[in-house]
């Protein structure tokens, strides 16, 4: 082939091509006003949604996310819309299979992710724990710290930090003692069967009534619950006007030095296990009953 023969070949291919944009500038002006004319409608979709979400939601972070996916959904559309303009009708089947494969692909490997991601939007709508809630979850007990979309942050009493997938709260039982902004001590005691039960529960009551922190609108009680081995066993409920731990233990703490100090001086007998040791072989001899030989060292 001489260079006659490639010049009028780069000439004609030149040729066409030019031919066939001239064919296309009107689609191609129309395209770009639609493209541009989408990005601002899609940021003003974006600036509405977002407005709507945070009237649903308090939380930033997933309000930011619904925002971008909306965001991201219409330039998507207008995205696809430009192609089809533009006559790439081809392109547009094989950007949308390989985005299905793809994105089948990727669920099967991020599954565990996928299912912590939307346990966290389930959990940041239905608001079943907050930031600085006392909570029990699973085996961990503790103040929440941080709510993400993927897991939940716990600050234990013992100062651990545990962070528990979403996914495990969301299908675990959820204590929230925070909730009703009170908790219960429960106390249980016991008395000796010698004792009168109705001075028991009144000194019971007067020594406990008056301490910080108990809740002013809620009853302590008293409730005798069995008659044990060795003592009648009551139940001492007392509402605490907070939900942390602190408080919680204090206020349990003074209750059983009050308690204590206050059957002392009423002489209540507070009964503790009694065990019998047996010195025969086969047991049932007392000490007092066995024979006792005295050894005369001069022999």
């Amino acid at each position: 082939m001489n260079i006659n023969a490639i010049t009028n070949l780069i000439t004609d291919k030149l040729t066409n091509w030019t031919q066939i944009l001239i064919k296309l500038l009107p689609n191609i002006l129309l395209a770009a006003i639609v493209l541009v004319v989408g990005i601002f409608i899609s940021k003003y979709i974006r600036k509405t949604a977002n407005k709507l979400i945070c009237k649903a939601s308090k939380n930033l972070t997933l309000n930011k996310l619904f925002s971008s996916i909306i965001y991201f959904t219409a330039i998507g559309i207008v995205f696809f819309t430009v192609l089809s303009i533009l006559k790439l009708d081809k392109a547009v089947t094989t950007v949308l299979a390989g985005a299905g494969i793809l994105g089948l692909g990727l669920a099967f490997a991020f599954q565990d992710i996928a299912a912590n991601f939307i346990s966290g939007i389930f959990i940041s709508f239905r608001k079943p724990l907050r930031v600085g809630d006392i909570v029990k979850i699973g085996e961990y007990m503790g103040k929440i710290v941080e709510v993400n979309l993927r897991d939940t942050v716990m600050e234990t009493f013992q100062g651990q930090t545990v962070i528990i997938p979403n996914k495990e709260v969301f299908q675990n039982p959820i204590e929230n003692y925070s909730h009703l902004k009170i908790r219960r001590f429960d106390l249980s005691i016991g008395v000796s069967y010698g004792d009168d039960l109705d001075i028991v529960q009144e000194i019971t009551l007067n020594a406990v009534k008056d301490i910080d922190g108990l809740s002013k609108t809620h009853e302590v009680k008293v409730f005798f619950t069995e008659f044990g081995s060795s003592s009648i066993n009551l139940t001492l409920n007392m509402w605490i006007n907070s939900a942390d731990q602190p408080i919680y233990n204090l206020v349990g703490s003074e209750a059983i030095k009050r308690i204590k100090k206050a059957y002392e001086a009423n002489d209540i007998m507070i009964p503790f296990p009694i065990r019998t040791l047996d010195f025969g072989i086969k047991g049932g001899t007392a000490l007092n009953e066995m024979p006792v030989q005295f050894l005369n060292k001069a022999q």
